[in-house]
Order: structure tokens, then C-alpha cells, then sequence
């Protein structure tokens, strides 16, 4: 299953890895996609979307599912 969070205040590739890194350590997640134009990273897999949004935002960014 494939989930799209908003995610905003990236502004340069650091932030995508941070937001990816952070993403990727949760529970369920298989891959992530981040695109910091776009504002939205991508997770495939089947984690909580909130695990996810409390995961970007313990990173230091915005996030919402």
C-alpha cells in the first residue's frame, strides 16, 4: 500500500534525507519516496499514517496525512 504525507519546511536535500532517514524508521515501511518541490514524501508499506507523521515531526518538519 502506498501513502502520501504533506510534509513542509524542506528546503534543500539535507532536509529530504532527514525527512527519508526519519521515514524510514518506522515500523512497516518497505520504501520512501521524498520530494521537497512537491512537499510530500511517499511510504510504501503498510505503517500508521500517524507513525508517520510523528516520525517527520519529531524530525523537525511539518507533516500531515
Amino acid at each position: 500500500m502506498s501513502q502520501t504525507i504533506t510534509v513542509e519546511g524542506m528546503s534543500c536535500e539535507h532536509c529530504e534525507q532527514t525527512v527519508e532517514d526519519a521515514l524510514e524508521g518506522v515500523s512497516g515501511v518497505e520504501s520512501v519516496d521524498v520530494d521537497r518541490e512537491a512537499e510530500r514524501a511517499t511510504v510504501d508499506g503498510d505503517a500508521d499514517p500517524q507513525e508517520l507523521v510523528r516520525a517527520v515531526d519529531e524530525a523537525g518538519y511539518d507533516a500531515s496525512a
